[in-house]
């Protein structure tokens, strides 16, 4: 009977153990926060991870940040929201509630899009239209 004992002590152990990790998995304290990779001035939490700055779209210049816990359904959490609105940026669309909105600040434009474990910073490419050769002539 002694050698069961230490047996049931570790499996309540490992019981407590897991019970522990499970209820350790909360989401950050939004209080940390660094620039996106893409526009320094738009709030980005510093424990997003981003694996790569992806600039292949001719349309949109767009980083992808990884934070598992951020799901789709639940849309942008209002305490980001408010640290983004405290940078400076402004929504455009107050109405729109859901995973995607757009934010604009001294003329830039920014769309976040939050998806499940992962959200999308994007900044629209701006088509620069120069006038060189364009002048009318005049008699």
């Amino acid at each position: 009977m002694k050698r069961a004992q230490p047996f049931w002590i570790f499996v309540i152990l490992c019981i407590v153990g897991a019970m522990l990790a499970g209820c350790g998995a909360q989401e950050p304290a939004w209080d940390t926060f660094d620039g996106a990779l893409n526009e320094k001035s738009f709030p980005v939490p510093k424990e997003a991870s981003s694996p790569d700055r992806t600039t292949t779209n001719v349309a949109m210049d767009y980083v992808r940040y990884s934070l598992p816990w951020m799901k789709e359904k639940k849309g942008i959490p209002e305490p980001y929201l408010d640290v983004i609105k405290d940078w400076g940026w402004i929504e455009q669309d107050s109405e729109n509630s859901g995973s995607s909105r757009v934010f604009e600040k001294e003329g830039l434009i920014v769309h976040l899009t939050v998806h499940d474990g992962y959200f999308i910073v994007m900044i629209p490419k701006e088509k620069k239209v120069t006038t060189k050769g364009l002048k009318s002539k005049s008699k």
